[in-house]
Parts: structure tokens; C-alpha cells; sequence
């Protein structure tokens, strides 16, 4: 049993130190360097499906932006909200020039309703903010600054929970999303090969996406369109492609991260689906990317398969408990090193070390439980992040609001994918305070 636990902690371990040896070692002051003050063109694309009046906040943090007024669009596209979404949009665009609000006739997912934006400007940075966050009056100013050299094609900014205090759940996110921006992606983006993005807030060379919009727009699985993942799928083929990517953490939006744990599940079953395709589609390009970047890439590729393994044979073996120690010992020195990392910030930007305790029971579900049904719903075309969101079937039917045409995609399901993400749903666990 020794062996099993070594298998798991040592590569998180390892993982976790190169990080931080990124930050100390490699560190070529990116953050510390001015950066560039120009004022290029910008569109801002906020795809929206079924937010409600919530959109209202994003529009308007995107308006208060510190960048000159008019140097600077902004493109709601509604894909067929179910809810009064549009109107909301309509509304809080009023009297803004600056300000255009379009409609997909049928329900094509956010990639597709991001590109048809980007053919409706001809702006030089189209910069990609979520429906759901609000962000900083200074964002997108950073953003652009990062922009340093031609081959610099995508620019993401960190993402911040904003309900961080609301419960257990909330807290272990919060410590969790700081882990992922602070550590893990350090060492991708010291050497300007940061693999994922975030679609929340990330800034993109106009040119570049028109380049990969024919592949952005063919993505498919076995011949099914897929719209999970694609913020993940976009940035690996700008690396691809052989440009570089990066991210600076003085550009910050804010989110809600899931309050109960029907939705959190929900969003990691979508994100171990992405994580999965990414990885395999990866390895045809692998050697494009920095053999250090490459390492870290799929070293976590390698936990995301082993562990199910590990948390079956340990069930077999009479080992599960002894297992569960490991995690909470692995936990509690990720609390520790929480803490010594966010010592010295405002109270509010933190939260106790011991939030991160709930992951020693949270990723087991997460790893072994969630992988197996990532990888039997791979075909699934449904939009699990926010619980108010109509499922795939009834969005993809569901005709936009008049003079839209009516849809004709349909989306067929069934078998191991409808009864899935029917366990997942039917999950109603209260959130401990």
C-alpha cells in the first residue's frame, strides 16, 4: 500500500515544486515589466445563454472599463436563451453606441457564437469574457500590456471566486482556483505556453482567430459536434499553431463558484470530458511544445487516468481507508502551503487554511467516479456549469425569441450519457455552513 500512496503523492508533490521553482528560478519578470501602453482596438465578446438580469452586471463592469472609450466594443451574443436573457441585454445596452446585441437563430454553443462575433469586427484584440463574471476597471488595460511581442497570440487574466465565503464548498474552491492560477499554471506561463486559457477573461489576437476558425468550427468527436472544452481546445491550437500564450494575474474577473455540490459535480464531469480530449489530441503536437511544459502536461494526464485505478483496487484490496489518510495528509500540507502563500493578503482575498480539508473526499469523487463517466459521455453536447441552464436537448429545440428562425438542430441521446448526467442531476446534497 506504501507503493500506492507514493504513486499519488509524489507526482503531486513534484508537480506542486516545480511551480513554485518556476516562480524562484525561471521567473524573467514578466509581471515586473511594464509591458507595452498601447491602446489597440478592442472588442469585447460575451457569449450568454439563459443568465437572466445577471448579464446586466457583466455589461456594466465591461463599460467601466479604464480604456479609452473609444477604442473599445462590446458584442453580447444570445444563443438562444430559454429565459429573458436577450431583453436583460437589450435593456442594459440602451443608449450605448458602443454596445451591439446579436441573436444565433439555433443554439450553437459558445466557440461558434465567439466566432461570429469576431466576423462582426474588425477590431485587432477581441478580448473573451463570460456571461456570469464582473470584471476588475482595470482588466482589460492589463491585459493588453502583456501583449509584448507579434507571436504573443492569447493573453488570459486569473479568475477570482466571488461567493468565496458562502460555504464549505465555496471556500474549498477558492483555495483550490488560487493552487491552479499561483502554482500550476506558473511554470506553463514562464515559459509563454500556457495550456489552457480561461474563456472568463482572455484577450486574442483578431487575426489568429480567424486563422483557426475553420478548425475551431469542425470540432468533433466520431463525427459529433462537441461544445465542451473549448477554451481548452482553442489555446492548445494557438500553441499549435506555433504561437505562444501567457497570462498575467493583474487582470482579474470575479465568478461564482457552485454552491452545492449537484452543480460542482456537474461542472467537473464537463471539465474532466475536456480535459480528457484535450490531453489525446495533444499528443499530436506534442513535440511543439517545451519539453518542461510537456512533462507538467501530461504528468497530470497520467494522475488523471491512474487514479480511478487506484481507488478501485484500494476498494478490492481492503487499502481504501489507509488511502483516504494519504489524501488527507496530502490535503493538509496543501492547506499549510495555502497559507504560507496567501500570508500576507487582505483577509477578504483569503480564506482559511483549513478549506482545503474537503478535498481529501471531493476528489476521490472527482477522479474516480467522474473520469469513467467523462469517458462514456464524451459525445455529450450539454451545458453543466450553471444549474439554471436548460439541458442540451431542450436548448438546442428551443426556438430563439421572435423574428428567429426556428431551430432545426435536434440532439439525440440516450443510452450511458442521458442516464449520467441524470445521476447528476437528481444529486441534492445541502451545503454544509
Amino acid at each position: 500500500m506504501t507503493s500506492l500512496l507514493q504513486a499519488v503523492i509524489i507526482p503531486i508533490v513534484l508537480l506542486l515544486t516545480a511551480g513554485r521553482l518556476a516562480t524562484w528560478l525561471l521567473r524573467s519578470r514578466r509581471e515586473d515589466d511594464p509591458g507595452t501602453d498601447a491602446t489597440p482596438t478592442v472588442t469585447v465578446v460575451t457569449p450568454m445563454f439563459n443568465e437572466g438580469a445577471s448579464i446586466r452586471r457583466t455589461i456594466r463592469s465591461i463599460l467601466a472599463q479604464d480604456y479609452p472609450a473609444d477604442r473599445l466594443r462590446l458584442i453580447v451574443v444570445d444563443d438562444c436563451s430559454t429565459d429573458d436573457s436577450y431583453d436583460h441585454a437589450i435593456d442594459e445596452a440602451r443608449g450605448d453606441a458602443r454596445v451591439r446585441v446579436l441573436r444565433n437563430e439555433i443554439n450553437q454553443g459558445k466557440r461558434a457564437s465567439i466566432n461570429r462575433a469576431v466576423r462582426e469586427t474588425d477590431s485587432e484584440i477581441i478580448v473573451s469574457v463570460d456571461s456570469d463574471v464582473e470584471l476588475e476597471p482595470d482588466a482589460i488595460r492589463h491585459l493588453l500590456r502583456r501583449f509584448t511581442s507579434p507571436r504573443i497570440a492569447a493573453v488570459g487574466g486569473r479568475v477570482d471566486i466571488r461567493n468565496k465565503r458562502v460555504n464549505w464548498l465555496t471556500r474549498m474552491q477558492a483555495a483550490k482556483y488560487y493552487y491552479d492560477y499561483h502554482v500550476l499554471k506558473t511554470l506553463e506561463r514562464e515559459f509563454a505556453s500556457v495550456m489552457c486559457l480561461s474563456g472568463c477573461l482572455t484577450a486574442y489576437r483578431r487575426h489568429v482567430l480567424v486563422e483557426l476558425s475553420p478548425i475551431l468550427e469542425t470540432r468533433n468527436i466520431l463525427g459529433v459536434p462537441i461544445k465542451y472544452g473549448e477554451d481548452r481546445f482553442l489555446t492548445r491550437q494557438i500553441v499549435k499553431a506555433g504561437y505562444q500564450t501567457t497570462m498575467t494575474m493583474d487582470a482579474v474577473c470575479r465568478t461564482d463558484a457552485s454552491e452545492g455540490l449537484s452543480t460542482y459535480f456537474a461542472q467537473q464531469l464537463r471539465w474532466r470530458r475536456s480535459n480528457i480530449v484535450d490531453y489525446i489530441g495533444g499528443l499530436s503536437h506534442v513535440w511543439k511544445i517545451h519539453p518542461v511544459v510537456a512533462v507538467h502536461f501530461y504528468s497530470l494526464f497520467l494522475m488523471v487516468l491512474a487514479y480511478p485505478v487506484l481507488v478501485v483496487y484500494s476498494l478490492f484490496s481492503g487499502h481504501f481507508w489507509p488511502l483516504m489518510v494519504g489524501h488527507l495528509w496530502v490535503v493538509a500540507m496543501l492547506g499549510v502551503g495555502y497559507r504560507v502563500m496567501t500570508r500576507k493578503l487582505p483577509a477578504h482575498q483569503r480564506v482559511s487554511a483549513a478549506a482545503m480539508l474537503p478535498m481529501a473526499l471531493v476528489a476521490p469523487v472527482t477522479y474516480a467516479i467522474l473520469t469513467p463517466l467523462a469517458l462514456l459521455t464524451l459525445d455529450s453536447r450539454a451545458w453543466e456549469t450553471r444549474g439554471h441552464q436548460a439541458p442540451a436537448d431542450e436548448a438546442a429545440e428551443a426556438p430563439a425569441p421572435a423574428p428567429a428562425l426556428q431551430p432545426v438542430l435536434r440532439v439525440r441521446r440516450g443510452g450511458v450519457a442521458e442516464a449520467a448526467e441524470a445521476t447528476l442531476t437528481s444529486i441534492h446534497i445541502d451545503s454544509l455552513p
